[in-house]
């Protein structure tokens, strides 16, 4: 049996170069949050964490669906990525649609609850408010975890939440009685 070409260690390596320059809306390393979304992924299998890692490539950079697959990238693994891409869906300028055809697949779904949870660290949404005072904070991500934690098992969020904003865990219970 021969081994992967691609592996979860290639990913990691790719998402920290591709993103390597850019910056948040905090003016943080884009690069932490793509390794913080795929690291929180551990507990599955290749595809989904490489996916975690490369969540954000089709967005941010200029790589694209062929060059992925041609990196060796799985089929699988670039179709996930492709389904949380918001560029790609048939409604992107609609955050509920774009959240409703994530919660279609399992694997972008788990990729998108760490995405989101990642985004919903208690200290970078307080960073934020404090940055833009005015506009307050979102309910966006919240919006969307009422829709993303219906659509997998409660035990595999939990895995998530844990290694990534067990401050969501509360939440998690709170939505799914």
């Amino acid at each position: 049996m021969t081994e992967p070409t691609f592996t979860v260690e290639t990913a990691m390596v790719l998402a920290e170069v591709a993103h390597n320059r850019q910056k948040d809306k905090l003016k943080r390393p884009h690069k932490e949050h793509v390794l913080a979304v795929g690291d929180a992924l551990a507990d599955f299998d290749d595809d989904v964490r490489i996916a975690g890692y490369l969540h954000d490539i089709a967005k941010d950079t200029p790589v694209t669906k062929q060059a992925l697959l041609d990196m060796g990238v799985s089929e699988r693994a670039v179709g996930i990525i492709e389904r949380v891409t918001r560029r790609f869906q048939d409604d992107p300028d609609s955050d509920e649609a774009v959240i409703l055809h994530i919660a279609q697949d399992h694997d972008a779904t788990l990729v998108k609850i760490a995405c989101n949870a990642h985004n919903s660290v208690p200290e970078r949404v307080r960073a934020l408010a404090e940055k833009w005072p005015d506009k307050g904070p979102t309910t966006r991500y919240a919006d969307a975890r009422k829709v993303l934690y219906k659509a997998v098992p409660r035990g595999e969020i939990h895995l998530i939440l844990n290694r990534i904003n067990p401050d969501l865990l509360s939440e998690m219970d709170q939505l799914a009685d």
